[in-house]
């Protein structure tokens, strides 16, 4: 059985000011452009590391399936079907990568829906070929947490997922910032992003599972190397992680909300404060560790990234637009461009699906924004 970890926190659904999951109510433009930091970068590594093109392109090849209801965690499986989440449904659906066909493999227990929470982000295990595990973060009532389920396909639709075995709990939830993204990274632990649950304290909290990057062994321990000793925490200071992918060196980034001025894309260094809610974006002063690049909140308002052809790609929410962020190590190599501005709607997550090509899931069905149309789908695109 995997060990369960606990933490007694702060609860709380309140919410600060500012855009919350990419809506601000106001509507108000803040006229900012997106701009790179690389002076203020962590060192780009070898200096013959090759950046890429400073303008590339993206290219929308297909539709792969319509009909999606509140999408938002995407995991693309052996063979090439894709598995996605449905956030305020709490259900888990296959889609045929070929024809678009849904298999819903069935409801995850114990998922609560409310505001921004529900069945956020999923990952297959790094050993899913022998134990077909799927893990899923979802918000309970009383906590966000990771559970673990055995997927058989053999079994009829809706009832293909196994009974689901905890493997961590304890991390805030609230009505706002509730995290949500997972992943297993290239060392085979997994990396979970979470959110101050709209309690800004929580972030530079050391002991608190609030405003983190979050890592652990697939049992839920905390992992070998970790920072801070017998602690999960990999990195402090963020306000709502959204986002994690690692470069073709090993090298973690990821995207989270700003609240009134910047959202950020970060080079994530173990033990490093990323500043909130001292600081947001650029200029934090020492202490800090500034963002590879930022958006004003009406641009970006970002989610999900992948990592593909030398650039971080960015699915934008609020802005309603997929970045492209060039990268020579852990610098932005030129300033983010951005593409298919407003022709989707909102974009909730990007995934890599080999080479050149990407997976990206619109989100007009999650109550927020100006949704275009009444459905969600996703898409196959080919970029540089």
């Amino acid at each position: 059985m995997p060990a369960v970890l606990t933490a007694a926190l702060l609860l709380t659904a309140g919410c600060s000011s500012g855009s919350s999951d990419g809506a601000d109510p106001s509507g108000t433009d803040r006229g900012a452009s997106p701009t790179s930091t690389a002076a203020q970068s962590p060192p780009a590594g070898s200096p013959t590391e090759q950046a890429p093109p400073a303008k590339g392109s993206v290219k929308v090849l297909r539709t792969v399936a319509t009909g999606l209801d509140s999408p938002w965690g995407l995991a693309p499986l052996p063979g090439g079907d894709l598995l996605v989440s449905s956030r305020d449904e709490g259900t888990i659906t296959r889609i045929d990568e070929e024809t678009g066909e849904k298999t819903e493999l069935g409801e995850v227990p114990g998922v609560s829906p409310s505001g921004e929470g529900g069945l956020l982000g999923i990952a297959l295990s790094p050993d899913y070929a022998a134990d077909h595990l799927v893990y899923a973060y979802f918000t309970s009532a009383s906590d966000n947490r990771v559970v673990r389920m055995i997927y058989d396909e053999k079994k009829p639709s809706g009832e293909q997922l196994g009974a689901p075995d905890t493997v961590f709990r304890g991390i805030p939830k609230g009505v706002i910032h509730n995290g949500g993204r997972i992943a297993f990274g290239p060392d085979k632990m997994l990396y979970a992003g979470t959110g101050e649950s709209g309690d800004t304290g929580l972030s530079q909290d050391k002991k608190s599972l609030g405003g983190k990057i979050l890592r652990m062994t697939p049992d839920g321990e905390p992992a070998p190397g970790n920072p801070f000793p017998d602690s999960p925490v990999y990195s402090l200071g963020h306000r709502n992680v959204q986002g994690l992918a690692w470069d073709d060196k090993q090298r973690l980034f990821a995207s989270e909300f700003g609240q009134d001025t910047w959202d950020e894309l970060n080079a994530i260094k173990p033990g490093d404060n990323y500043g909130w809610p001292e600081a947001e974006g650029k200029g934090g002063g020492s202490g800090f560790h500034d963002p590879v690049a930022q958006w004003s909140t009406d641009e970006a308002s970002p989610s999900g990234i992948a990592y593909a052809e030398g650039s971080v790609w960015m699915a934008g929410l609020r802005g309603e637009r997929l970045w492209r962020i060039p990268l020579k190590g852990t610098q932005a190599a030129a300033d983010p461009q951005a593409f298919l501005e407003g022709g989707y709607g909102r974009l909730r997550t990007v995934a890599p699906a080999g080479g050149d090509k990407l997976w990206l899931i619109t989100s007009n069905t999650d109550g927020r924004g100006d949704p275009k149309g009444d459905d969600d789908r996703i898409l196959e695109l080919r970029v540089a």
